[in-house]
């Protein structure tokens, strides 16, 4: 039998959503960045993570009737790792370069995907999403270049945010094969905690990094409270929003984060990205929605 369409009140809304968590994202980058100036990244993602944890165990409670399979196993446990590095990898981006520079190198992680599902997946991308790929990563090296210059090897933290995140949705279409997405997103959140916690520990107790809470009172506090509720809020709604709306349709609105990210940084820091990283950005689009275009004309029967 052959599944209903979603109602179109129903796809419009999931749309709605999914745009909502896109701009609400960037929110959640610029209180890390905030943060950079009196806590190390490391001591950033830990907090960070933590809050998001705290967050999300009240809200999977709330959401239990979709809750569905095993929270702790293997691949779980890898989706964790990979959440760590992309976050950890990221707020290390922020604290040295514009938070809309970092965005836009790490938005090479759909092509980045679409390289990656052939091997793991066996979803083997045809010709033209290859030649879409390999524009994009050209785009991506017009956005690194000066920014290698400007920053150092920092302007690689992007690519490998955006490469763990990459293999992060891989691990999560797996699981979800076999358990609920929220299910997934808890459990994977719940390790990368316990692993923060321990690199944490051990770097501090190496010496590498002094490890401090954030002052009390004082507003380090309330920032990672809000880092850890704007992530959630946008992790609650992206899930939601894949429930009423099919994939291909939101996933050109992603890009929206760009749009976010380049608003807060310019409100927050004063930073606008040049014409070079623009023409960047405008390559990394244009190959990502051609590689989404592909998809959806590959997927009809």
């Amino acid at each position: 039998m052959r599944t209903a369409a979603p109602a179109p009140a129903t796809t419009a809304n999931g749309m709605a959503l999914m745009a909502l968590a896109m701009l609400l994202l960037p929110l959640g980058d610029a209180l890390a960045k905030l943060l950079s100036a009196s806590l190390h990244p490391l001591e950033i993602t830990m907090w960070r993570l933590i809050s998001q944890a705290v967050w999300m165990v009240p809200v999977a409670l709330l959401l239990r009737r979709r809750l569905g399979g095993a929270m702790f196993s293997p691949i779980v446990a890898l989706a964790g790792l990979c959440i760590l590095v992309t976050l950890l990898c990221l707020i290390s981006a922020f604290a040295v370069m514009p938070i809309a520079t970092a965005i836009a190198i790490f938005f090479v992680e759909p092509l980045l995907l679409t390289l990656l599902a052939g091997p793991l997946l066996g979803e083997v991308p045809g010709p033209r999403r290859l030649a879409a790929v390999a524009v994009g990563l050209v785009g991506a090296l017009v956005v690194i270049r000066p920014s290698f210059a400007a920053f150092g090897p920092a302007a690689l933290l992007p690519l490998a945010a955006a490469l763990a995140y990459a293999l992060n949705m891989i691990l999560l279409r797996l699981a979800c094969r076999t358990r609920a997405a929220l299910t997934v997103q808890l459990g994977a959140t719940l390790y990368a905690v316990l692993a923060m916690i321990a690199l944490a520990g051990a770097a501090a107790w190496l010496g590498a990094v002094p490890l401090s809470m954030p002052t009390t009172p004082g507003w380090e506090w309330a920032a990672v409270i809000g880092a850890g509720a704007t992530a959630t809020a946008a992790f609650v709604m992206i899930a939601e929003a894949f429930r009423r709306t099919e994939a291909s349709s939101l996933a050109p609105l992603q890009y929206l984060e760009i749009v976010g990210a380049t608003a807060v940084g310019y409100a927050v820091f004063g930073d606008f990205p040049d014409a070079l990283t623009w023409l960047g950005v405008a390559i990394i689009l244009a190959s990502g929605l051609y590689v989404f275009h592909r998809e959806r004309v590959v997927a009809k029967p």
